[in-house]
């Protein structure tokens, strides 16, 4: 089995990995990265990406990126692509995208960002502004086509979605999606999954936080309709409750060398799940979260031993 240790051995996967027959769990080779399928086109993406709120989007507002870059540049030499980023988050979106080319990763990087021309407090998107805010996400991407664009937290998803399904008819989104972080609005997400020709959600899923498992997780891979997870961390929740707590020797029996690696790798073990993109702005951290994207994933009855051991465990 391949621990975080050995990782560093294996930087560049992407050629074994894609000798391997296409499974819905997972794919990997002994030396390789767990991939996992978009249910719409066969396309296969590493289990763990990058996502770009929190504190990422801490240091992009700070000016001084060097961190950011050393987060990045680890996670394009160690295989990953998946990066999720919004126009929401601060400069994380501009940052990211001049970053991104400076290191030359422009066409590795699976660019998924989100379209929220629409007042927070709910009420009508201006075409218009939504039409002008996707254009600057081609501009910071540098991606035409770009890869993924999800309507945000289902605001004006009749205005928004309708002019994303435009762009992708027109070949430039080549995937779209809606997102919503927070269990009160999941009867929302799922009439729209039902009812729109959708290629990914986003939603929060994480070892504590498992309401999305009983019908959205489920309604995707009915739909056929991929899946990223944002929070697997519960943003700061589960460090919380994990604080002074040793990792469970039998985490060894999954690859799991940390706690980090032992929440990606309970989301990640859902089979509708098709990539997890914890943000972080330290390089160390962003190598620990990728450890979770190799070895073994959690079958149903250790993932049942792993909520239980985060269940039992004081509230944060």
């Amino acid at each position: 089995m391949i621990t975080r240790r050995d990782y560093l051995k294996y930087s560049v996967l992407t050629a074994a990995a894609a000798t391997l027959p296409p499974q819905l769990t997972r794919a990997a080779s002994p030396e390789g990265r767990i991939l996992r399928t978009i249910p719409k086109t066969g396309e296969r993406l590493p289990i763990v990406g990058l996502g770009s709120s929190a504190t990422f989007r801490s240091v992009a507002d700070s000016g001084d990126v060097t961190a950011l870059s050393e987060v990045l540049s680890t996670f394009f030499e160690n295989g990953g692509t998946v990066f999720d980023t919004a126009p929401a988050y601060g400069a994380s979106e501009e940052v990211s995208g001049r970053l991104i080319r400076e290191l030359g990763a422009t066409e590795k990087v699976f660019w998924a960002t989100k379209l929220n021309a629409a007042p927070r407090g709910g009420g009508a998107a201006d075409p218009d502004a939504a039409r002008a805010q996707v254009e600057q996400s081609f501009k910071h991407s540098g991606k035409d086509p770009m890869d993924l664009v999800q309507v945000h937290q289902l605001r004006d998803v009749p205005t928004q979605l309708a002019i994303l399904k435009n762009l992708k008819a027109a070949g430039r989104l080549r995937y779209i999606g809606v997102t919503y972080t927070g269990a009160e609005r999941y009867p929302d997400l799922a009439k729209v999954m039902r009812e729109e020709p959708i290629d990914f959600i986003g939603v929060d899923y994480a070892v504590d936080n498992r309401q999305a498992a009983d019908v959205i997780l489920p309604l995707a891979i009915e739909r056929g309709i991929g899946v990223l997870v944002y929070l697997p961390f519960g943003r700061t929740r589960l460090w919380a409750r994990v604080a002074g707590q040793d990792l469970p020797e039998w985490a060894a029996d999954i690859g799991a060398e940390s706690w980090a690696q032992f929440f990606i790798k309970f989301v990640g073990a859902h089979p509708a799940v098709t990539s997890v993109t914890p943000a972080t702005s330290k390089a160390t951290h962003m190598l620990d979260n990728l450890g979770a994207g190799v070895g073994e994933l959690p079958d149903e009855d250790m993932q049942q031993r792993m909520a239980d051991l985060v269940d039992a465990l004081p509230q944060a």
